[in-house]
């Protein structure tokens, strides 16, 4: 088992896209639910309607949710 903290030093300053992150936790409604909690910081750098989401990846990790 790998340490937590170990975790999020390593993957604090990482990002996932935003569908990469919705794989990850299972879902595009998840996520956006878990961004609007706060559990999940997200941001997108541009103004633009298509712009792309940098989703930390410590919190998508710590959300994650397997898919049968």
């Amino acid at each position: 088992m790998v340490n937590e903290e170990v975790l999020k030093i390593v993957l604090n300053d990482k990002t996932f896209g935003r569908d990469q992150a919705a794989d990850i936790v299972g879902g595009l409604s998840r996520l956006v639910d878990l961004i609007g909690k706060g559990l999940i910081r997200a941001e997108k750098r541009t103004n633009k309607q298509n712009g792309k989401w940098f989703c930390n990846a410590y919190d998508v990790i710590k959300y994650a949710q397997l898919k049968y």
